[in-house]
Parts: C-alpha cells; sequence; structure tokens
C-alpha cells in the first residue's frame, strides 16, 4: 500500500519506511500503527448510488479517536461503550459516527458532506459532469475542487479568521456563507444521528474552527436536541 497508494500520497506514509530503517539494524519487527486513516465502515454505508462508485473512508482518523477516548474517559466509560458522533472542523471537515469504538460511517469533504475551507464536499451532480467538460484538464479539475472550492470560492481567503472579521464588518455574503458551513455540517451531523438510530452518547465538536464560538454556538442550536455536545477545540 504505501509503494503503490492508490488511495494519495501523503506524508504519513513516509513513517513506515523510517520504522523499517530503525528496526532492520536491530533486528526486530517494526509496526506503523495510527495510520493517517483507517476504514471500519460498515458494509451498507458504502453503497453510493452508483455500482463501482462505492463510499470510502476518509476521515481525520487521529483526531477523531484521540479527542473520542478523551470524552470517554471524562464520562467515566471506555470508547466502546459508547456511540458517538464526532465533527473535526478545520481546513477540511469530517462527520463520522462512532458505533461502539468503530467508525461505521463518515463524510469526507474530498466526496461529500459539508463545503470545507477550500473543499466543495457533495457537489451538485450535473454541475460537476459540466465542469469536468468544460475544456479544463483532469489535473485542473482536481485541483480546483481540492484545493480551491468551499469557503475559498466564495470569499477568497482560506482563514477562517478573516472570514468572521468580514461578516463582522457587515459583509453579506461573509454572513451567508458563514451561515451556510455551519448549516451543512448540522446536516451532516443529524445524518450521523440517524446511523446511530438516535441513539447518541455525546456530539463531539474538534478542529481548529471549533475555536471559534459563534461557528459552535451556531451548530448547537440547531443539533443540541440530540444529544450532549462537548467542544475540544484543536487537533490532537
Amino acid at each position: 500500500d504505501i509503494l503503490n497508494p492508490s488511495y494519495g500520497e501523503h506524508a504519513a506514509n513516509l513513517g513506515a519506511y523510517i520504522a523499517e530503517e530503525l528496526a532492520k539494524p536491530a533486528g526486530i519487527p517494526a509496526y506503523f500503527v495510527d495510520p493517517v486513516c483507517v476504514d471500519e465502515m460498515q458494509d451498507v454505508a458504502r453503497i453510493s448510488g452508483m455500482k463501482g462508485m462505492e463510499r470510502q473512508s476518509f476521515f481525520h482518523a487521529l483526531n477523531h479517536k484521540s479527542v473520542a477516548r478523551r470524552a470517554a474517559q471524562q464520562m467515566g466509560r471506555s470508547y466502546e461503550e459508547l456511540n458517538l458522533i464526532v465533527a473535526h472542523l478545520g481546513g477540511g471537515v469530517s462527520v463520522a459516527a462512532h458505533e461502539r469504538g468503530r467508525v461505521v460511517d463518515v463524510y469526507n469533504v474530498k466526496d461529500d458532506g459539508s463545503m470545507g475551507l477550500d473543499r466543495g464536499g457533495a457537489l451538485p451532480v450535473n454541475a460537476v459532469v459540466e465542469l469536468c467538460y468544460s475544456g479544463r484538464e483532469k489535473a485542473e479539475v482536481k485541483r480546483m475542487l481540492g484545493s480551491e472550492a468551499g469557503v475559498y470560492s466564495y470569499l477568497g481567503t482560506k482563514d477562517f479568521r478573516e472570514v468572521e472579521k468580514k461578516m463582522n464588518d457587515g459583509d453579506k455574503e461573509a454572513t451567508l456563507i458563514f451561515r451556510a458551513l455551519a448549516y451543512q455540517l448540522a446536516k451532516d451531523i443529524g445524518s450521523m444521528a440517524a446511523v446511530l438510530n438516535g441513539k447518541v452518547d455525546q456530539i463531539i465538536m474538534t478542529g481548529g474552527i471549533a475555536y471559534n464560538k459563534s461557528v459552535t454556538d451556531g451548530l448547537k442550536e440547531r443539533i443540541g436536541f440530540i444529544a450532549p455536545i462537548t467542544v475540544y477545540p484543536g487537533e490532537d
């Protein structure tokens, strides 16, 4: 998988090479643990709407698992006993249903769910088809969707503090996009509550945008009825 990374390159892939170089001279085995992502999805969640286009497990696994275990500890229970919804709010966003220690479904901003600061999330399919056949090269389309979409495409910034400043200065478009991001995230979290049959012990918000009280308060207004909410800003 490291030599032929069918799901994409990542700096974390270097960890396996480094571990091997350290272990070989010592004559001991090397293990690569806590990978940047993990696949624990239930089979029904893999089905999309087109055979051969299965949904994939991409999310901020390290931070999701870290804050989930922290919340469980604070509740005096084990992670494997709880049903949690974790929302990572950063440059990329991911929302996942954690069912008794396994991430059984996830929205990842690469393919679906809420937009992020520079990624589009779930986009209208026909519009994407039109974009792909608009004379642009594949690499350009991938760049547009992967690093020039989301909030950046509307407001020209990837710094959420700038978005908030524009909004506070009375910029109507910034206000709308600010509200839209919270709106989309709330929809994703509500969907994951359905995945867990409404039996949710806690909702956890994390990531850099979770420092922004306007966002977290806005989300709480929409999803507070589902379960208690804990905010762990930043990234572990």
